[in-house]
């Protein structure tokens, strides 16, 4: 009979078994075919080992001694291996093999299944067709690694490395993808020796979809960012622009503002973004209720700009849903109110240190797990 022989130096397999002539057999077999072996006799061994070293595919036995006959402890490993590894690929042995078995123990994660006594060319060739798997599959995570590193390296370009500062206000920003790219988008720019223009935006898509719509945004906008291009004109531009290119059951929400730092008033254009806190330097807390039409729907809509006046103390809160829909264990979000509570609680706080104490209190909130890209940007008034 020919040898169906591995690659050496990547094959590498776990085998477990509590019975020593059964882990002898397979050694002799497996290893007389190019495969390198770790022989294992218990449960504990298998996780420990995986806890440490990587192999290519695992071949264990579903009966111990603790349970000899119905498999109950070798599927409580193949569960426990799963919650480990995902991805290795686990072939499933036992002399008292049944249907029922098998099924169970595909169904916990388990890759193959062989039956004692085993016939050497079917265990070999089981064998060699999970190794490839597993090297395929690999090499499919490194690909998709390397290409994530990319995308999140190009999205990070496509942000302000810096946020500028001038005299008499502090300004601190930060986003927190869901994903390894997300659909959130800020910037902060200096367009006049007293004039600064600010945005923020949330895509409606996360991951990859969401990522590339904000790159077109950003590349729409960008040009747009001017002294002489007020905000409601800029929503108008940029609306007619993205309604060419949406998908249909896509949109982005938008806030735009240019503060002049020398009157301290602030000119702004919503384009249905969340609307932003005004934490004033009375206590009070209040949103900045003026909103149009989304962008990316309705090409004929005209939007309206707002202004105001920032007081000594007062600090502008912009955030995108990610911040208020984050939700704990009982489904109930952060929201708008708790986000005011916050604000107040930690006002003597700057720039960055409340939008801090913000995030950490969402975090807490939710358990760290966000349901959707987060961003927040903090203007404080300290003449």
């Amino acid at each position: 009979m020919a040898a169906v022989r591995a690659e050496p130096s990547l094959a590498r397999l776990l085998v477990a078994d509590d019975q020593p002539h059964i882990l002898t057999a397979l050694e002799m077999l497996l290893d007389g075919n190019g495969y390198q072996t770790q022989l294992v006799a218990s449960p504990t061994e298998v996780l420990d080992f995986l806890q440490k070293e990587t192999v290519d595919t695992v071949l264990l036995d579903l009966n111990y001694t603790r349970d000899t006959t119905g498999g109950a402890e070798g599927l409580e490993l193949v569960s426990r291996i799963r919650s480990i590894d995902q991805t290795i690929p686990l072939i499933v042995m036992t002399a008292w093999g049944n249907v029922d078995l098998a099924v169970e123990a595909m169904r916990r994660g388990a890759s193959d299944f062989v039956q004692k006594p085993w016939n050497n060319r079917q265990l070999l060739e089981k064998v060699q067709e999970q190794v490839e798997r597993c090297r395929g599959l690999r090499s499919s995570q490194r690909r998709l690694e390397e290409e994530s590193a990319e995308a999140r390296e190009i999205q990070k370009n496509l942000l302000p490395s810096s946020i500028p500062q001038f005299a008499g206000y502090d300004i601190s920003a930060i986003t927190q993808p869901m994903h390894f790219v997300g659909g959130d988008y800020y910037n902060v720019v200096k367009i006049s020796d007293t004039h600064t223009a600010f945005c923020i935006a949330d895509v409606a898509g996360k991951g990859l979809p969401g990522a590339l719509l904000m790159s077109n945004l950003q590349a729409s906008l960008k040009p747009l960012i001017r002294k002489d291009v007020e905000p409601y004109e800029l929503c108008n531009r940029l609306n007619r622009v993205l309604c060419e290119i949406m998908p249909e059951n896509k949109f982005i929400s938008f806030f735009y503002g240019v503060l002049d730092s020398q009157s301290s008033r602030l000119t702004y254009c919503n384009a249905g973004h969340s609307p932003p806190i005004l934490l004033g330097a009375d206590g009070s807390a209040s949103e900045l209720n003026s909103s149009g039409a989304i962008l990316g729907k309705f090409p004929k809509w005209q939007y309206e700009q707002r202004s105001f006046n920032l007081n000594n103390g007062d600090r502008l809160v912009l955030f995108t849903d990610g911040v208020v829909e984050a939700c704990d264990e009982q489904n109930e979000p952060f929201g708008e109110q708790r986000l005011m509570q916050i604000g107040q609680k930690f006002f003597g706080q700057n720039a960055a240190g409340l939008q801090d104490a913000l995030l950490n209190a969402v975090r807490s909130h939710c358990g760290e797990k966000f349901q959707d890209d987060a961003t927040m940007i903090v203007l404080q008034v300290k003449q």
